[in-house]
């Protein structure tokens, strides 16, 4: 490796505000929101139990209720381990550009389009690169914040 550490993913205590250009002006600012994160790993517990447990079940297993216990607790250890770093992530929406938490910028027009999956919204850009802003309240609303 060089000298300058290779990221691959952003670090929350890396971020800054972001340095605007003349005459760009900040819309918005997307943060990940802390009771969808929340709401999310809730669910992503309760699918979790179900499907280990029901996996217990077919291979026989008596004790398939390990199943919710494991699957509650994996999930709520993750959740705990990386809430900080996945809600401390934030986009920056100006006039002319999108900046990510890591300084990279997406000019607004080169975003092909914008989907929605479950809380997050996915940008898409006209090369095909895909960029996911996580955990919004509504992340239905995002794609008409500019």
């Amino acid at each position: 490796m060089s000298e300058q550490e290779f990221e691959l993913e952003p670090r929350l205590e890396s971020q800054s505000a972001p340095e605007l250009e003349p005459g760009e002006k900040l819309i918005d600012s997307f943060s990940g929101n802390t009771p969808t994160y929340v709401k999310e790993h809730v669910m992503l517990a309760a699918l979790g139990a179900l499907v280990i447990s029901g996996a217990l079940m077919a291979m026989g297993n008596p004790h398939a209720w390990t199943g919710i216990i494991g699957s509650v607790a994996a999930i709520a250890v993750r959740g705990l381990y990386v809430a900080k770093e996945q809600l401390g992530f934030t986009w920056h929406l100006t006039n002319r550009r999108m900046i990510g938490p890591d300084g990279r910028t997406i000019l607004l027009t080169s975003i092909a389009k914008v989907n929605v999956i479950f809380t997050a919204a996915q940008l898409v850009t006209l090369s095909g690169d895909k960029y996911m802003l996580k955990y919004q309240a509504d992340a239905k609303a995002t794609p008409s914040r500019d």
